[in-house]
């Protein structure tokens, strides 16, 4: 197997909802494994998600995790994930899902270096950069 890199994005208890989010964009398998599955019977967390993969048919793959215990979560813009491709890929399409209901930093729109391209927050804190190559 070739190396990765992979996002990895981390939730206050709400990752469940956000992979599921994603998936009903991406499409792909989701796998979600809880605290509770791998011992953790603290009522308070073992519902919670220790980790989640999804990969899709684009080939992408993007994992998650609710805080784990002992930690904390600072949301911040320390990560942006990026998107790019061929028109008639489905980008487009991906843009409205991840902007509805979130923050539109800059406009999904003809940029001068030439390609479309928009940066948004979805509405789970998440920053996403869309970049339709060419278009």
């Amino acid at each position: 197997m070739a190396s990765q890199l992979n996002p990895y994005l981390t939730f206050d208890g709400n990752a469940r909802e956000a992979m599921e989010f994603y998936r009903s964009i991406f499409g792909g398998e989701l796998r979600i494994s809880t605290f509770g599955e791998f011992g953790n019977p603290d009522p308070a967390i073992k519902d919670l998600v220790m980790h989640a993969n999804l990969d899709t048919p684009q080939g992408y793959r993007l994992m998650a995790s609710d805080t784990a215990p002992g930690m904390t979560l600072q949301p911040g813009n320390n990560i942006t994930v990026s998107l790019s491709g061929d028109p008639g890929e489905g980008l487009e399409d991906v843009w409205e899902k991840l902007a509805d209901g979130g923050e539109v930093h800059v406009a999904f729109e003809k940029q001068m270096w030439g390609d479309t391209f928009g940066q948004c927050k979805d509405r789970f804190g998440v920053q996403w950069m869309v970049d339709v190559v060419g278009s």
